[in-house]
């Protein structure tokens, strides 16, 4: 039903949007890009410290023809796991509309979509790493649309509702999600909903954030409510508002400098893996957090080195003993972008 679906809205689009009699000129060299990213935290509250590399990540983009591209993105060290993060391929159908399929995040959600490269803070959102942080096994359509005052973006998947290490199960139900984007100006708007089921428990979602950059500035706030069906758990929000101010520098190699603040939080949340007794049980607690922090930025071309630090200060129930890692510390990267 849903095939045929997208395959009566492809067609009647094609009759609007012919393809284009021949193709323009695409340079079919491969892109490689890759981000690695080293750190070292110390946790204030245990008095313990680690070092990490946490992302060496490695892709690869280019096309195979004027209307097909594709993508492959590894981890190979993920606090030394090594994983597959994406891999799709992309069918220009028209000049508005594209058909990507393979692996890759769902189409829902802000802050989940900045790749280590071009995070703000050395450590994610709540929204973006415990709330959010969906990949899957799918397909989608995307519509872009210029308007008089802006540009409409539409993206809308369904995706298979299990693991994306888990692709050999046979599945009566699909995860669905969708997103619209709007420019206008310095400023974005989004707003999206999503319904996925990790454990054969339903869970929607839905969410809204807006983001303005003009100058040395850039101010972003977003907001998610997760709702588990028939009660199985209490709904989950969470909630993240930063600002970032940079600005050019002279200080050795660093021809930039930028300060960062946050405020992020979220409520009980439950990631939908039920338990033995086969109840969805808080996989994280809710809590509260401010961040502030600095980078010093070398950037040249393609070429960019972050040198940051910042500290975190997390705000718990007193009922809550947090677990080691998840308090308040001391955070210094280096991240290399290529």
């Amino acid at each position: 039903m849903i095939i045929r679906h997208i395959a009566t809205i492809t067609l009647i689009l094609l009759a609007v949007f012919p393809l284009g009699a021949e193709e323009s000129k695409v340079d079919y060299k491969p892109a490689i890009h890759g981000v690695v990213r080293a750190r070292y935290e110390y946790s204030t509250a245990e008095a313990e410290s680690r070092f990490q590399v946490r992302n060496a990540r490695l892709s690869i983009a280019g096309k195979v023809a004027a209307p097909v591209s594709y993508f492959i993105q590894t981890d190979l060290s993920d606090r030394g796991v090594m994983k597959i993060l994406d891999a799709w391929a992309r069918l220009g159908i028209c000049d508005p509309l594209s058909l990507q399929a393979g692996q890759f995040r769902l189409p829902f959600g802000t802050d989940c979509f900045r790749g280590p490269g071009n995070y703000i803070f050395p450590n994610r959102s709540f929204i973006g790493k415990d709330i959010n942080n969906v990949r899957g096994v799918g397909a989608r359509l995307s519509y872009t649309m210029p308007l008089s005052f802006g540009r409409l973006g539409l993206d809308a998947g369904a995706f298979n509702p299990t693991s994306i290490t888990d692709q050999n199960v046979w599945v009566s139900e699909l995860a669905f999600a969708g997103k619209a984007t709007l420019g206008i100006g310095n400023v974005t708007i989004a707003a999206g909903a999503q319904t996925i089921s990790p454990d054969h428990a339903r869970i929607n979602l839905l969410g809204a954030s807006a983001s303005w950059s003009a100058g040395r500035w850039t101010l972003e706030g977003e907001y998610l409510n997760k709702h588990y069906t028939h009660a199985r758990h209490k709904a989950a929000n969470g909630y993240n508002v930063w600002a970032d101010y940079r600005f050019p520098v002279k200080a050795g190699v660093f021809n930039q400098a930028s300060f960062q603040a946050r405020f992020d939080g979220m409520t009980d949340h439950s990631t939908g893996t039920r338990n033995d007794e086969g109840l969805l049980v808080t996989d994280n607690p809710g809590r509260n957090r401010v961040t502030g922090g600095a980078t010093l930025t070398y950037l040249r071309e393609s070429v960019r080195c972050d040198l940051r630090v910042s500290y975190e200060k997390y705000f718990y129930r007193r009922s809550i003993n947090p677990s080691a890692g998840d308090n308040d510390k001391l955070c210094a990267e280096i991240v290399v972008k290529f």
